[in-house]
């Protein structure tokens, strides 16, 4: 009896019969040939797709700490802030265009566990070309943009000069970046996670030896920290397209007529649309919260700024198992298998539950030598203790909404995620209006706590009619 549900003697009929006819490599005999027994589901199939994505998001922060550091070195406050600045503006136009890697693993995913070869190629495709169009958008908007940006978060004029030519320099690299979002969805899809690992190993890592070079070595500055990342990026999506070679060796990757195909162009579209909306839904809860921390005074929003990297480490840790969920599901919908699904889920659970603990253990005993260690001012320090007890509750309150939501990308009911999304945003603003009132910044921490609980139960609640859809083979 085949395990986790998996169903012998299903066609791949559908994974030929939408190549053009002349196209090499589709032969007749492919509509009758059966498909592989589907590999087992294991804990060991989770973890090596996991591990090598949480070791891949443990480089990020240090490449952040390069950055700063070598700027630092020149003795002025203006280049630290203008990298600092710059960064975050590039990064929040790159992220406009994050729902690519989501969307891009969740499509991927159902195609490659339906065994349609041809389309998990058109998609690689897809999303390359997507990228590309969308990073000469950047490009060509760059002023206008720029000018936007500044005005919203003005800097003494020094600064401003710094962070435009770091700007100016980086905004040409926007292709590769963007492009790169979807190639690393589509290799997770596939679960070639150890891909993503050494793409982001060359990348952060070249790039932090070209800020060494540039800016101690050449004395190039601020510019010297853009031309880093700028090369970094453009090498990384040659490395990636090498990473994906095998793709290029299917016909089906310049198949025009499907890769343009109106129809799977429309469900990209939608899905991709859902995703931003949801991201906008989140990153207004965390935008408000910021500015919402500020109305406590220096002290507190310093306290605040420093608890939210523990959000950050969490959300970093458990995101491999997320992203393990997303390929595994994706993958149990293109079969159309609730059992593979089921055990997908339980498994992916299991090892979240295993990084929950030992997070909030490490909170627990570490919590407050990680604030001394962020933080020299000792007001800052004591006021960070304060709120310390609501990290310990971070991972087990936020491992659910994680969770689901790589279980929902997976199987692309992205109109779930952006409803639910949208409920918890509301969720979150009702509870500021009655609880920071009474509680203070208290009240903020319960309210951004809060968010987490109602993304997950509204997500679960929907749960459902995703095991629902997937039987019927209606994904």
């Amino acid at each position: 009896m085949p395990r986790s549900g998996s169903r012998p003697g299903r066609t791949i009929a559908a994974g030929c019969s939408l190549r053009p006819p002349g196209i090499s490599g589709c032969r007749r005999t492919e509509q009758a040939r059966v498909l592989d027994q589907p590999r087992p589901i294991t804990h060991g199939r989770v973890l090596k797709i996991a591990l090598p994505i949480v070791l891949s998001n443990a480089t990020v922060p240090i490449l952040g700490l390069v950055d700063t550091g070598v700027v630092g070195q020149m003795g002025l406050a203006a280049p630290i802030g203008a990298v600092g600045i710059g960064a975050i503006i590039i990064t929040s136009l790159y992220w406009f265009f994050g729902f690519l890697r989501m969307g891009t693993t969740g499509l991927a995913g159902q195609a490659h566990g339906a065994g349609r070869s041809g389309e998990v190629t058109a998609i690689l495709t897809r999303a390359i070309l997507t990228g590309l169009v969308g990073g000469l958008v950047l490009i060509l908007l760059q002023w206008p943009l720029f000018l936007g940006a500044f005005l919203l978060s003005p800097a003494s004029d020094e600064v401003e000069t710094l962070a435009r030519s770091y700007m100016s320099i980086r905004i040409w690299s926007a292709p590769a970046a963007i492009s790169i979002f979807g190639i690393t969805g589509w290799l997770i899809a596939l679960e070639r996670t150890r891909a993503v690992l050494v793409l982001q190993l060359w990348m952060n890592g070249l790039n932090m030896l070209l800020d060494l070079w540039f800016v101690l070595g050449l004395g190039w500055g601020v510019s010297g920290v853009a031309f880093a990342t700028f090369l970094a990026e453009w090498t990384g999506l040659a490395l990636a397209l090498y990473l994906c070679r095998d793709a290029f060796a299917n016909p089906a990757w310049r198949d025009w007529a499907r890769v343009f195909d109106r129809a799977r162009l429309k469900r990209m579209l939608v899905v991709n649309t859902d995703i931003l909306i949801r991201s906008l839904a989140l990153l207004s809860i965390f935008v408000s919260f910021l500015f919402l921390g500020s109305d406590f005074g220096d002290v507190t929003l310093a306290a605040n700024q420093i608890l939210l990297q523990f959000i950050e480490i969490t959300a970093h840790a458990l995101d491999g198992f997320a992203f393990a969920a997303e390929a595994l599901v994706g993958q149990a919908v293109g079969q159309a298998s609730v059992p593979r699904m089921r055990r997908s889920i339980m498994l992916v659970t299991v090892w979240s539950l295993v990084g929950t603990v030992m997070l909030s253990l490490v909170f627990a005993l570490f919590g407050g030598a990680i604030v001394d260690l962020m933080a020299k001012a000792p007001a800052v320090q004591a006021e960070a203790r304060v709120y310390l007890p609501y990290m310990l509750l971070v991972p087990v309150l936020g491992v659910a909404s994680w969770l689901l939501d790589g279980i929902f990308i997976g199987a692309t009911r992205t109109a779930d995620m952006r409803n639910m999304s949208v409920l918890a945003a509301l969720t979150y603003f009702a509870a500021v209006l009655v609880l920071v009132p009474i509680y203070g910044n208290h009240g903020l921490w319960m309210a951004f706590l809060l968010s987490f609980v109602a993304r997950a139960v509204t997500l679960l609640a929907r749960y459902p009619a995703l095991e629902r859809a997937t039987a019927a083979g209606a994904l």
